[in-house]
């Protein structure tokens, strides 16, 4: 007779800090040779002039390939399909946007309360949305990839780790997928492009999400 697996973990319990998983982990090899890197920097070069001159929608394997003076099957060998060209448009600010909210200095770094921190995260993001919002809706990966593509889960994994600390008794990990569906590039392009919101009041819709959920009150700035 099999044993009784143990029940899960309360939300009460105790949760032990998990590693995060880390950006470019599927589009960076450990050892590029010199000539590949070369390369692939020129690659990413020609796509991204494309997008400055074109749009995202105007991005093509074939047009990039064109532009860098190589062949079509050099560039899908180096980034699988188009959406994984995107994602390595994408993948120098995502490096960036992490090392700020990890290590870089508070409200949006280690250093202030966690719902402090949740709040200049959303703002952070939303901005940082707004700024790419072509290239990200084009990079949007399927939706079987969705939720499992490293830069998801590592935003993921970061609210439910500040949730813990701000509301322990809560399901964090449901709570925070929740908390990131009013972050979600194609909402802020339906909003804003389409119903005409300006960002001002998606970034006081957000503060006050975080506040009614972590029952804390907003700080200046």
């Amino acid at each position: 007779m099999s044993a009784v697996p143990p029940p899960a973990p309360t939300p009460q319990e105790p949760v032990e800090p998990q590693e995060l998983p880390q950006l470019g982990g599927e589009i960076d090899e450990p050892c590029l040779r010199a000539d590949a890197a070369r390369n692939r920097a020129r690659l990413l070069e020609a796509a991204a002039l494309l997008v400055a001159e074109r749009g995202a929608d105007g991005l093509t394997m074939e047009a990039v390939a064109a532009a860098a003076r190589v062949g079509k099957g050099t560039v899908f060998r180096r980034f699988g399909d188009r959406t994984g060209l995107l994602s390595a448009l994408l993948d120098h600010s995502e490096k960036k946007f992490q090392a700020a909210f990890l290590a870089g200095p508070p409200p949006l770094g280690p250093g202030a309360p966690p719902a402090e921190r949740l709040r200049a995260f959303g703002l952070a993001l939303l901005r940082r949305t707004a700024d790419e919002l072509e290239l990200q809706l084009a990079a949007e990966p399927c939706a079987d990839r969705r939720f499992t593509s490293p830069p998801r889960r590592v935003l993921i994994h970061h609210v439910s780790l500040l949730l813990r600390e701000a509301v322990p008794d809560a399901d964090c990990e449901l709570l925070a997928h929740t908390l990131m569906a009013p972050l979600d590039p194609a909402l802020v392009h339906h909003l804003t492009q389409q119903r005409g919101m300006p960002m001002e009041r998606l970034e006081a819709a957000w503060a006050d999400l975080v506040d009614r959920v972590t029952g804390s009150e907003a700080f200046p700035g």
